[in-house]
């Protein structure tokens, strides 16, 4: 009781819940000075019941939610920061995982399918002649989003069929099930005020509320201090209109600040995997024990001595959207060691943001002068670096990486009915920066970027669904199923 009357007194609190692939946090801002005050952090365990499934307990998540916000409040309280004061909480989560949970019961009726899941690989190939919901949605058809997903799910999982049919199935993704449960479901609660994705909050923040043509963002999901999700999102232009994409980009919506506000659209492109190439050096292949090391492995050679690593482990996103492509690595040498493996590791993904600039650039016609970064891979000094010399172009790492959580935070703080954040430019706080110039010449960058196409081309059309006949004659099917 001593120490509650001598809690400091802050104004306004605005709290994130920042729900991704392999890790849940919980963060608390400071809404006058966009001051990061204390965060906590849960590893998520992912399952793998078949080659090509990637699924997560839903329980977990939720679970992981409770223990991050329970642990944050109490290092708050250490502090002797006032809790109650807390007035909006944002969520930001994990891309197209779907969830399947029973409404009455509000037990989930099958594990959460993530975003990286092959299983709908063959549902995707038989309707993808119907180019016509790109036109009308700006999204291919791709084992990536959630429609297919549940489609699966109804078909495969007589518990989700049986709660269709009775009309007791409740169907979303994370952020859906998330404000299901923290909410209380039919019995109401907790007040959501913002409910977006990593990818659109990062671009949500104190250096967009003014449109700029040349400025874009560069999100990365986070797991621990590795990059999980590579993400390139540019604001479509100055009349807040969508630009349908002719390379390969998706068409979404950035953000909407209001219900009468207009929507702001952007133009997406997603990688498959990025950093997620960083784990599966560490547990897959052993040959580093965490992200920090693979930064000092690279940097002791720094050079990939002409290996590239296409980690199409879940085949290409954007620009390409080919399902069948498999990662390789090609180049190797009998000089090839683990430092070059580690140096190409970390050059793929800044050729996988190259290809995505580039189909922008086409897209937009407006060329980007400088590309901001943020998220725990921007520690990585030497990924920085190797970013701006294969763009050609500065990249920018402000010094507070996790504008992905306070854009949730902001648009949450602004909602109309809580308004404890001013989203004015002339209110938000200044963000100091560090910028990464080039220093190799543009012929150098070309040609390893050119190296770099090859070896994804190479990666294309290496699984099938198509039957194959063995030396017995006996038929079989390769590919996801």
């Amino acid at each position: 009781m001593a120490a509650s009357s001598h809690r400091i007194m802050l104004g306004p609190l605005v709290a994130a819940i920042d729900q991704g692939t392999s890790s849940t946090r919980f963060l608390v801002f400071n809404s006058k000075t966009a001051e990061l005050l204390s965060h906590h952090q849960v590893e998520i365990k992912q399952s793998f019941p078949k080659e090509g499934w990637v699924e997560e307990d839903p329980k977990e998540i939720l679970q992981s939610v409770y223990e991050c916000m329970e642990r944050t409040c109490e290092k708050l309280t250490q502090l002797n920061i006032d809790i109650s004061n807390i007035k909006a909480i944002g969520v930001t989560n994990q891309r197209e995982t779907t969830l399947v949970w029973d409404k009455e019961t509000g037990e989930p009726l099958y594990n959460a399918i993530v975003w990286l899941d092959l299983r709908t690989q063959s549902t995707v190939e038989l309707h993808y002649i119907v180019v016509v919901l790109q036109h009308k949605t700006g999204l291919p058809i791709s084992t990536y989003f959630s429609a297919v997903k549940l489609r699966w799910l109804m078909d495969n999982v007589d518990d989700v069929h049986k709660a269709v049919v009775s009309h007791r199935a409740m169907f979303g993704t994370v952020d859906s099930w998330l404000i299901w449960c923290l909410t209380g479901g039919k019995s109401g609660g907790v007040h959501c005020t913002d409910v977006t994705n990593a990818s659109r909050t990062m671009l949500f923040n104190i250096h967009t509320m003014e449109w700029d043509p040349e400025l874009c963002k560069y999100d990365t999901a986070l797991v621990g201090q590795m990059l999980t999700l590579c993400g390139l999102l540019c604001v479509s232009g100055m009349e807040r209109a969508p630009v349908m994409s002719d390379h390969g980009l998706l068409t979404t919506v950035a953000y909407k600040l209001g219900r009468d506000k207009p929507a702001c659209y952007a133009l997406e492109g997603s990688v498959a995997i990025a950093g997620a190439v960083v784990r599966w050096l560490q547990d897959n292949l052993g040959i580093i024990g965490s992200s920090e090391e693979l930064e000092k492995l690279a940097a002791s050679v720094g050079t990939s001595y002409g290996c590239y690593f296409v980690p199409a482990f879940s085949g290409l996103y954007a620009p390409y959207w080919e399902p069948s492509a498999r990662g390789i690595i090609c180049g190797l040498t009998q000089f090839t060691n683990k430092s070059h493996l580690a140096f190409a590791a970390l050059e793929a993904v800044c050729f996988q943001t190259r290809e995505i600039l580039d189909a922008m650039n086409q897209d937009s016609g407006i060329p980007l002068t400088q590309l901001q970064v943020d998220g725990g891979m921007t520690s990585n000094r030497l990924l920085m670096q190797l970013q701006a010399d294969i763009l050609c172009i500065p990249v920018v790492k402000p010094s507070m990486p996790e504008t992905t959580a306070l854009g949730a935070a902001m648009a949450a703080g602004a909602a109309e009915g809580v308004s404890v954040w001013s989203l004015n430019p002339e209110d938000l706080s200044e963000v100091t920066s560090e910028k990464f110039e080039p220093q190799i010449n543009t012929e150098e960058s070309e040609f390893r970027y050119a190296r770099w196409k090859k070896a994804v081309q190479k990666s294309m059309n290496w699984e099938t669904t198509e039957p194959v006949c063995n030396g017995n004659g006996r038929q079989y099917h390769t590919g996801a199923k």
